[in-house]
């Protein structure tokens, strides 16, 4: 199966550098609401037969131009939502937004306890993303679809990514950016695996995940 992760548009959380994570989330700036529409552009011919979203708002609008244009329903999971922000939640500053991203760091190297104070341990963040994408791609298949793609969030894809995708590791995500909408497109499946072909539409191989990014360096405060 070909499994695109999507990063939803620009928001104006983004834009202040907000931890913007709790449901409903801001919604799509004007800028996001035309880089959600230039997905009908870069993935309308990509052959994607199922499309979901997650509970923000800004994910299933992202959506929702691509799925008018595939005449696809777009389900939304819970499980795809964004990390907790916990108590640092739409907060700007520096330190939260460090210690948010540190946390992350941890995850990546196996110390799945750590958690932001009111927030999920990682434990409970990939428990709940794996069983998202497994949905997602059960009703997938059942339908005999081999293209899905998921809209969801900056910190969520790379993390969930850097932990469960074989050719790309824990420094590759943290170093590399996913820009509003880019793309993380894999193959595999839940049962065997999964290998990243492409990064924002750049190829990646797997030294190259082992030691660099294949895009531009993530800003601090643009990943959720």
């Amino acid at each position: 199966m070909r499994l695109l992760l999507v990063r939803h548009g620009q928001t104006r959380s983004n834009v202040e550098h907000l931890l913007d994570t709790a449901v409903p989330g801001a919604d799509l700036s004007p800028l996001g609401r035309e880089q959600a529409q230039e997905l009908v552009r870069t993935l309308g011919g990509h052959g994607i037969g199922a499309l979901v979203a997650s509970t923000l708002v800004r994910t299933q609008q992202t959506a929702a131009p691509l799925a008018r244009h595939l005449r696809l329903e777009v389900p939304v999971l819970d499980g795809l939502r964004e990390i907790e922000a916990g108590a640092a939640e739409m907060r700007s500053d520096e330190d939260s937004v460090r210690r948010y991203l540190d946390v992350v760091a941890r995850w990546l190297d196996g110390d799945l306890d750590v958690a932001e104070p009111g927030a999920e341990d990682g434990h409970t963040f990939f428990a709940r993303y794996d069983a998202a994408v497994q949905e997602a791609i059960a009703a997938a298949r059942a339908a005999g679809v081999d293209t899905l793609a998921l809209v969801s969030h900056g910190a969520a894809i790379r993390t969930w990514a850097g932990a469960r995708v074989r050719n790309l590791s824990a420094q590759f995500v943290i170093a590399t950016g996913l820009q509003n909408t880019g793309v993380v497109e894999l193959v595999g499946s839940p049962e065997d695996g999964w290998t990243c072909e492409r990064w924002m539409g750049a190829v990646v191989d797997e030294q190259q995940a082992e030691t660099t990014g294949a895009g531009p360096a993530a800003e601090p405060g643009s990943v959720f």
